[in-house]
């Protein structure tokens, strides 16, 4: 067998510049895959990665193997076992920290647990994750820094210190932290096996013909535009390499307002900006979505009532209508199941009762002038 060496899945890491988002959990992990040769000798499995493995410790590998993020065949396996010639390797780690200097700053966060192990932080919108280009103050990151400064993961000036997810600056909700790497390994683990239970409430453009649906489709890079992401079809020919990263998003009808639908949307995988491209893809854009669409008036009347009414709207909901209310996953230490929620934030309630009277009033707002 020859060996294809190792291959880097880069799980849609953000070009300097672009948005912290994936409108639904972008994993904050690498995975590698890894071939032995036929003439491999035995030798354990942490040194095997050290040499094979570019710029990756064996602290890093030996804490993926406490976690069950080495897969041995399809079998989870620790730093004590032995490779074999022909095996088929696979690791699963956190992001290493990369070398940007994190200020510690006192910015309030909503916390909705925390325990020894982790916190579970409700993110309010406009609050970018980690810095990037042009956000190197001011982030989520910045705040866990000062927050939990007394831990030693937080203590190195680690720009993804603690996270596993994240969700784009002007999604509301949801976000797990770690506080320890034993705790980061194994929620990498859960994110990328896709055992994570994530649900977000969404207002999008137009009715459904059915009240629940699925949305597959690759998610990749827009060939036109660097900042957007696009669905790119199956290949025709077989042999061909898909374009794009498997995505599947499911959504459920909550209430019908007529020209725009609430839903209730579950991701099964956690791709860059997920939810705001699959529904632009199917024809139903995130109410003011400024990147994919949404911040125009798609349905309704040319009555200047209405468009005044959807002007007002933006500006009661200057986002995209997007929140992540519920996130469950296996407690890493306890290995309980926990879910937690959380409530519609005020714009995002304001938004709906403005609908709400909309549809018990609708004949005046479609009058003429």
């Amino acid at each position: 067998m020859t060996d294809p060496g190792p291959y880097y899945d880069e799980l849609d890491v953000p070009a300097p510049g672009e948005e912290d988002d994936a409108a639904g959990g972008e994993e904050m992990y690498e995975h590698f895959s890894v071939v032995a040769d036929r003439g491999q000798s035995l030798l354990r499995i942490d040194k095997f990665l050290v040499h094979r493995l570019e710029h990756v410790s064996r602290a890093r590998i030996q804490a993926a193997a406490e976690s069950g993020g080495i897969l041995v065949n399809g079998t989870a396996v620790k730093s004590n076992y032995k490779v074999k010639p022909g095996d088929h390797i696979q690791i699963v780690m956190p992001y290493p920290r990369r070398e940007v200097e994190i200020i510690p700053e006192n910015i309030p966060l909503d916390i909705v647990h925390e325990d020894d192990d982790l916190l579970v932080i409700d993110k309010p919108a406009g609050l970018v994750v980690h810095p990037g280009h042009g956000n190197y103050s001011g982030t989520l990151v910045n705040a866990l820094t000062y927050h939990l400064r007394e831990l030693p993961m937080f203590q190195e000036s680690d720009m993804r210190a603690g996270l596993v997810h994240r969700i784009d600056k002007n999604t509301s909700g949801l976000l797990v932290v770690a506080k320890n790497v034993e705790t980061h390994a194994r929620l990498a683990r859960q994110f990328f096996d896709h055992t994570v239970t994530r649900r977000y409430v969404a207002l999008v453009w137009g009715n459904f013909a059915d009240d629940e649906g699925t949305v597959t489709g690759n998610i990749g890079r827009s060939r036109h535009d660097r900042l957007k992401m696009a669905v790119f079809p199956e290949p025709d020919a077989p042999g061909v390499e898909p374009e794009g990263k498997h995505a599947v998003t499911h959504y459920k009808v909550l209430r019908r307002y007529g020209y725009v639908t609430l839903l209730e949307l579950r991701l099964e995988t956690g791709r860059t900006h997920q939810i705001r491209v699959h529904m632009e893809h199917i024809g139903h854009p995130l109410f003011n979505d400024e990147r994919y669409g949404g911040d125009r008036i798609l349905k309704g009347t040319t009555f200047s009532k209405y468009k005044q009414f959807i002007e007002n709207c933006f500006r009661i909901m200057p986002r995209h209508a997007l929140h992540a209310r519920l996130l469950g996953f296996t407690h890493p230490r306890t290995r309980q199941e926990q879910y937690f929620e959380s409530p519609l934030p005020a714009d995002f309630t304001a938004l709906l009762d403005k609908w709400d009277t909309y549809t018990t009033s609708r004949d005046t707002f479609e009058e003429e002038d």
